[in-house]
């Protein structure tokens, strides 16, 4: 039986594990961090994922867990919410709709769904791959060294793997000009069904109803910060602070210092990945790690979606031309994705006032719900 070490256990890790033990393989998964977590924001399986979910058997369980969202509204700056503007919902082949459900919710299930056929190690990580002809030897930073046949970096956009194997990040991955952080407010949303969003010029703040609780989100432009460190909470809130200061419409300020102060906060720069090749011998990439549109790049789906061409691929012969069929069938729709960025960005964070005025008149010819 051939192994495979599965570096991430997010959305990309589970869900290759659950399909390469179905092809045969034995997959052992590792986790720097010691468990699950408990909060994350919420993201959308659509697409080519709905299939996949469906045939793993967790589109119940995704179903339970899914927010109620059913549309947005607009803020202006009294806190006035415009009128409520549905998305349209695109189904699968079978009729499965979208979900959007929480992340660590998407990569509990999944991880249930693996766990009975994968080994999960948690509080590990690579740091160091060897590799030869006929396998990898891998070093780990607590456990001992063990030799894989295959060895997937499926461990989000700042991957170790991708660093062992490919060079330094700063090497692949682009500044797309914009951060964003995000934390849970611990309160009741005051529109349960409704994202709210409120912008001024390069600026966005939003409100999202999770399930019972909101959650908050601030998106913004701003050039690449020197000395960036995507591990430093305390550089984290003075980038926000900085840019959001002087900013007094809706409750943006009170927000503010919700996020300054939370223990739970997410802060990232806003990045692509590009790689000329996602594989070298016996190393593969998968998901954000090999191709990140972070944050306006549908990166949870594509992960799914991802992993199952892997595996796919994977279970009908040898590494080497299994790892080459996998990115030709994948990279074309991360690099659609990618190519779509730029339109998301300003559509969810306008320049200008006029741009603002113009979405704002665009999103009134959105249907109502």
């Amino acid at each position: 039986m051939r192994t495979a070490l599965i570096s991430g256990a997010g959305v990309a890790g589970p869900t290759l594990a659950y399909w390469l033990a179905r092809a045969g393989w034995r997959p052992t998964v590792v986790e720097r961090a010691g468990g699950l977590r408990s909060s994350g924001n919420p993201v959308d399986v659509r697409g080519a994922a709905l299939p996949v979910v469906e045939r793993m058997g967790v589109v119940d369980a995704l179903r339970a867990a899914a927010t109620h969202t059913t549309g947005l509204r607009i803020v202006d700056s009294a806190g006035r919410p415009g009128r409520p503007l549905s998305m349209p919902t695109r189904r699968s082949p079978a009729g499965t709709a979208e979900i959007e459900v929480p992340r660590a919710d998407l990569a509990r299930i999944l991880c249930g769904a693996a766990r009975d056929d994968a080994e999960f190690v948690y509080d590990d990580t690579v740091t160091r791959l060897d590799q030869d002809p006929g396998g990898v030897d891998v070093t780990f930073a607590v456990g001992p060294a063990r030799r894989f046949d295959l060895v997937v970096g499926a461990d989000g956009l700042h991957s170790t793997v991708r660093r062992l194997t490919f060079g330094p990040e700063r090497d692949v991955a682009r500044h797309l000009g914009f951060y964003v952080a995000t934390t849970p407010l611990g309160e009741p949303p005051e529109h349960p069904r409704h994202v709210l969003l409120h912008n001024t010029p390069g600026r966005l703040v939003a409100v999202h109803p999770v399930r019972g609780e909101a959650g908050v989100a601030f998106i913004f432009r701003h050039p690449a910060v020197t000395g960036f460190d995507h591990t430093d909470t305390d550089q984290h809130r003075r980038i926000l602070t900085g840019a959001y200061a002087g900013e007094r419409g809706w409750r943006v300020p009170e927000l503010l210092d919700r996020a300054r102060q939370s223990t739970d906060l997410y802060f990232d720069a806003v990045t692509r990945v590009q790689l000329p090749s996602w594989s070298v011998g016996r190393v593969v990439l998968l998901g954000d790690a090999a191709a990140s549109v972070s944050l306006f790049g549908d990166g949870s789906s594509l992960a799914i979606a991802g992993a199952r061409t892997l595996a796919a691929a994977l279970a009908e012969g040898e590494p080497g031309p299994a790892l080459r069929r996998y990115e030709a069938a994948h990279r074309r729709h991360t690099d659609a994705r990618g190519r779509s960025a730029g339109l998301v960005a300003t559509v969810l964070v306008p320049k200008s006032r006029p741009g603002i005025a113009v979405r704002n008149t665009l999103a009134r010819l959105l249907p109502t719900g």
